[in-house]
């Protein structure tokens, strides 16, 4: 049976910074200013999607072609010169136009609300309503054209699990997550959830449902919640290193708990 040791453990063991590559989250932590980390986690999230490797790479050329700060080069950017800076840009199922009207997007938040943190927490302060917050924040992104391959409908049955990846870079601080918002608590977060993971949390007793969409997410954080009701992702990292690195597998984790 699974308990606040051995998940203690396993985040005392694998929650290492060493152990983050391959991950999309190595991107963020090479910026030092928090405005420029919330647009690099954004892109590195929404993009992480496909074989690993291919996203590093892809996800390093977007970063590399906006500059030292991705800030900055978003405040200065406008629709031709997206056209001009991503011409030609395939990634899988997402091509230039997508990537472009996304920053466009991005770059109208910055403008209308000066950071990403800040459009989130305008709805979040309303009523404190992650859940309503999340879909909300999806939704305006997605107004400048950012369809499914990089914002999936908010409105539907989608776990947003590259969402809620990048509010668990933003939210949570530790040794692995940069923790670049302040002003949401980490209690409300929500599993990033995928097929391995939802696989994970079926092993250990997480959760009995059998598809991978929102209402298990949150089955999964609240049983998480019960170990750590103030940091209910904590042990999301070390758990879903088990399965993405090649020297770590998912039957590790059983012999751990056997």
């Amino acid at each position: 049976m699974i308990t606040k040791e051995f998940l203690e453990d396993l985040y005392d063991r694998y929650n290492k910074a060493a152990l983050i590559p391959p991950d999309p989250l190595q991107f963020v932590r090479d910026y030092a200013a928090d405005e420029d980390r919330e647009i690099a986690a954004l892109i590195a999230a929404c993009f992480a999607y496909g074989n690993v490797k291919q996203i590093i790479k892809n996800v390093g050329n977007i970063l590399s072609a906006m500059g030292p700060s991705p800030r900055a080069f978003l405040l200065a950017c406008d629709e031709e010169s997206l056209n001009k800076t991503f011409a030609g840009f395939k990634y899988r199922f997402t091509a230039q136009q997508e990537l472009v009207s996304f920053l466009l997007a991005l770059a109208g938040i910055l403008k209308e609300y000066g950071t990403l943190e800040n459009l989130f927490f305008s709805i979040y302060d309303k009523d404190g309503d992650y859940l309503a917050a999340m879909r909300a924040f999806a939704a305006r992104v997605r107004a400048g054209g950012a369809a499914a391959t990089l914002m999936p409908d908010p409105e539907k049955t989608s776990a947003l699990k590259r969402l809620n990846l990048f509010l668990r870079w933003a939210i949570r601080r530790d040794e692995v997550d940069p923790g670049f918002w302040r002003k949401i608590p980490a209690a409300d977060l929500i599993v990033p959830l995928d097929v391995h993971m939802h696989r994970v949390g079926r092993m250990l007793g997480l959760t009995k449902r059998n598809q991978a969409d929102m209402k298990t997410a949150v089955e999964i954080s609240r049983s998480f919640a019960q170990f750590c009701p103030q940091d209910p992702v904590k042990y999301d990292f070390c758990l879903t290193r088990f399965g993405i690195r090649d020297d770590m597998s998912e039957e590790d984790i059983l012999n751990a708990l056997n």
